[in-house]
């Protein structure tokens, strides 16, 4: 397993908001190009986190949160000053406009949230402590600079 032991501060700084959702019995996990970014060596803009927690139980957890896409399970978090997209694990079917899908499962279980995603190398995970989930090699596909879609 891989491990990232000197997390950018923007990890660092999202910490609190993981741990929020763990304390309450939840996963939760930092995903997407964020943790791509990490890995690259890249700067990371902003994270995006993905959670076992549906959107009422994320709002009942915060203070401040916006509907973002709520019923595709998006909450957006504000925290510290700063802005967190929390998204349900989910699945989901056709998309009419390339950004939202049209149906959404929310499911309890991150390896099909990670299977819904584009491509390997954005179907990655990382955890509070660093650990990156890739059950589709993306890390491989990083090195070989192979773009695979998941699945």
């Amino acid at each position: 397993m891989i491990r990232i032991d000197n997390l950018p501060e923007i990890f660092v700084k999202a910490m609190p908001v993981l741990q929020t959702l763990e304390d309450a019995g939840f996963e939760a996990y930092f995903v997407g190009g964020s943790v791509r970014d990490v890995l690259l060596h890249r700067h990371v803009h902003d994270v995006d986190i993905t959670t076992s927690a549906y959107p009422e139980e994320v709002k009942e957890l915060f203070d401040k949160s916006i509907d973002t896409g709520i019923k595709h399970g998006t909450v957006t978090v504000l925290y510290g000053g700063e802005s967190y997209e929390i998204t349900t694990f989910r699945t989901e079917s056709g998309y009419q406009d390339f950004r939202r899908p049209d149906h959404v499962t929310f499911v309890q279980n991150l390896d099909e949230d990670l299977k819904r995603r584009d491509f390997t190398i954005n179907a990655l995970a990382m955890d509070m402590h660093g650990n990156i989930v890739d059950l589709f090699n993306g890390i491989e596909d990083l090195k070989n600079h192979i773009i695979r879609a998941v699945g």
